[in-house]
């Protein structure tokens, strides 16, 4: 990770990117437009760091290493910067248009020539100044970008602003009528303006991953073996080791309750705004807070690997994706500063030809040349992505690609796996007195390895630690470990060799509970029966689907009995059971074959295969694992409700994403010609430039009107 300075709009991210992925050994390059920071995949063997740094340099860009707070820093020098420069841009803009005023009142074709021309080098003396200290921030960013001999969005601002200043100056000296100090001041605080309001847009939606991130403890009070307690940093705690949290305090690692009960408020990481009462054998958080009593907790995830570092994980990928029309943006944007130059110097030399003097030509040259500035443009995608992004994290959604939000929007079938979705991953084990404690407990053992929710279930409800060191999967079937020289296994019934007779008596006994065998090294087999809760809001959500045109399926690997008491209380006519891997993707790929586009809501282990065959999937966070989840997005908390803000809220991203784009074509194919045309004067061409950015912002930000759907 690199902290990138100079970045000022979408096409410096193309230009960066497409100019190291260009290098051997840069497998991937992404930049964050918010936070300038450059994500670099490369293979040291290949190519040196310092290469890549100098080719940087050679773009017109400096790099450092990525520091949030020397970025925070930075970009409040950066916001303080451009407020200077726009209070200083104001007051001349103000002081210069009393002597505008002054002329006009006076009738600027009686006033005497003397007297004019006196308020015209006044002006200029006040516009020289201003332009030489406000202009600044535009003026760095086009030399680094000529420097390198590239263009961006500054270069057009920059030449328009000179143009017009110098073309100023040399009417006041042949004493002419007008002159355009006013315009090129009152230019410059529109530009700054925007430009600071888009820094603070960036700045606000920001903070919602620094405020995750401030989550983090960087240590933690643990128990020594002689049951001392000592303050020591996260890097010295290991899986295994017990740590304590004392009231108020935030909880540093993952881990489960050994002993002690209190009340914790886990709102901020996944997004349950009920304190939950948790109690030995319960899961906590890092980055949860302790409001009730002291807790010693058993770590199983400390400096790495916890849910708080995941869902950090997941916030800066969301941010420095790109969707489809972010990238059809950035390729316009990055072809436009040429065009922008080409469309200017044709208007000069096609009014020269028809007869203007050069003056007068000019001014309609630089109205060009400013009017078109690709600002709107540049704008269009990155504003609704960002707005949209934080509306999904308010809601418990967390994106894996840029392109998550335009796959959502299309979406007209949902499909629901049934164990750890439509189920809570908890679950009680039924016939648990049928063995010694001894037995149970091998079994917790190698279901601790598991990330399929029964297998989680099972460990929980023997409170089984240490798993073996070595653990095989079979997708779709089960795990399997070599302990004390034999070969034990977890998972399905056929896996591990239960005979059907013994599967149809368990089920006689519970006919609604789900299987889980395990066989031990000596090739004894047991199964044990399991029962999950529905998640509390299954019913009205599947309500909610159906109300909106979506049509629901349920497509489970459980008993035949499990799948159709769920499907018959939540509402879902379409289901199948006992489904396999393989047999879940041929069932999507006969929807998509209709026509269809699928969401695939799984738990992302076993259904990982029929999530990355649906058009676009979702994973409940406490189904697996984050690192190991193979959807395109995971929703926090115990409810399935964020799958359907996701489509809403998706559905009125894509249609503003078009909305902005076409904003930006027709705002172009209007003010173009009459800029062309002579019709508008420099002041006017910023107005207009400004005045589109402001409406593809504002429209973007028009989704938070509805945004907690």
């Amino acid at each position: 990770d690199l902290a990138v300075e100079g970045i000022t709009c979408a096409a410096c991210m193309s230009t960066i990117e497409r100019g190291l992925e260009g290098l051997p050994g840069v497998a991937r390059a992404r930049v964050n437009l918010t936070t300038h920071r450059l994500a670099l995949d490369w293979d040291p063997q290949t190519v040196d760091a310092a290469v890549i740094v100098r080719r940087l340099e050679r773009l017109g860009y400096r790099a450092h290493p990525f520091d949030p707070g020397r970025r925070t820093a930075e970009e409040e020098a950066e916001a303080k910067e451009l407020l200077r420069c726009m209070g200083v841009a104001g007051f001349g803009t103000m002081n210069i248009m009393l002597l505008s005023v002054s002329v006009w009142a006076g009738n600027v074709t009686d006033i005497d020539a003397p007297t004019r021309d006196l308020f015209h080098w006044v002006s200029a003396l006040i516009a020289i100044p201003v332009v030489a200290y406000s202009a600044r921030p535009f003026f760095r960013s086009a030399i680094r970008a000529l420097r390198a001999l590239r263009t961006n969005m500054d270069v057009p601002i920059s030449i328009g602003v000179v143009l017009t200043l110098a073309l100023s100056i040399v009417e006041t000296a042949r004493s002419a009528e007008h002159a355009f100090f006013d315009s090129v001041t009152m230019l410059l605080f529109f530009l700054l303006l925007g430009r600071w309001l888009d820094q603070d847009m960036r700045r606000r939606t920001r903070s919602v991953a620094e405020n995750i991130a401030a989550l983090r403890v960087e240590s933690a009070a643990l128990r020594l073996p002689d049951g001392t307690v000592c303050d020591v940093p996260l890097s010295k705690v290991a899986v295994g080791d017990r740590v304590l949290v004392r009231p108020g305090e935030r909880v540093s690692v993952d881990g489960r309750v050994a002993d002690g009960a209190s009340d914790i408020d886990q709102s901020l990481v996944t997004g349950e705004t009920d304190l939950v009462a948790v109690a030995a054998g319960d899961r906590v958080y890092a980055g949860t807070l302790n409001v009730g009593g002291l807790l010693e907790v058993e770590v199983t995830a400390a400096a790495t690997g916890t849910l708080l570092d995941e869902v950090n994980r997941l916030l800066e990928s969301a941010a420095q994706a790109k969707s489809k029309y972010m990238r059809l943006a950035d390729r316009a944007a990055a072809t436009y500063a040429p065009v922008v130059h080409s469309a200017a110097l044709l208007t000069l030399i096609g009014w020269l030809i028809a007869g203007k003097t050069f003056a007068d030509a000019m001014i309609v040259a630089v109205s060009v040349l400013i009017i078109t500035c690709p600002c709107a443009l540049a704008l269009a995608i990155p504003a609704v992505q960002v707005v949209t992004s934080g509306l999904l994290f308010k809601s418990g959604v967390l994106l894996h690609s840029g392109d998550v939000i335009e796959r959502l929007a299309v979406v007209d079938t949902v499909v629901f796996d049934k164990t750890g979705t439509l189920t809570l991953p908890e679950a009680r084990l039924l016939n648990g007195d049928d063995f010694s404690t001894e037995r149970l407990m091998a079994a917790g053992r190698l279901a601790r390895a598991s990330r399929h929710p029964l297998g989680v279930a099972l460990a929980e409800a023997t409170r089984a630690v240490a798993p073996p060191v070595e653990v095989r999967e079979e997708p779709g079937h089960g795990i399997e470990a070599v302990v004390e020289g034999g070969v034990e296994r977890l998972g399905s019934p056929d896996f591990c060799g239960v005979s059907a007779a013994a599967v149809a008596a368990m089920l006689a006994r519970f006919p609604e509970a789900s299987l889980v065998a395990h066989r031990d090294a000596g090739g004894e087999a047991i199964l044990c029966a399991l029962v999950q809760g529905l998640r509390g809001d299954a019913a009205a959500v599947v309500a909610d689907l159906l109300a909106g045109g979506w049509a629901v399926e349920i497509l489970s690997g459980d008993r035949e009995p499990a799948v159709a008491a769920v499907a018959g209380t939540i509402g879902v006519a379409e289901w199948q059971a006992g489904l396999k891997p393989a047999d879940k993707i041929a069932r999507i790929e006969a929807l998509k074959a209709a026509g269809h586009k699928v969401l695939m809501v799984g738990d992302g282990l076993n259904d990982a295969p029929a999530l990355a065959a649906a058009t676009v999937s979702l994973s409940p966070v406490t189904a697996v694992h984050l690192s190991q989840a193979a959807a395109d997005a995971v929703f926090l908390g115990d409810r399935l409700a964020p799958v359907v803000t996701a489509l809403r809220v998706a559905r009125r991203a894509r249609a503003a994403m078009v909305q902005n784009l076409w904003l930006s074509v027709i705002y172009n194919l209007i003010a173009v010609p009459v800029a062309v045309a002579g019709f508008v004067t420099p002041l006017i061409a910023a107005l207009a430039m400004s005045g589109s950015s402001v409406i593809v912002t504002l429209n973007a930000l028009r989704l938070r009107l509805g945004g907690r759907a």
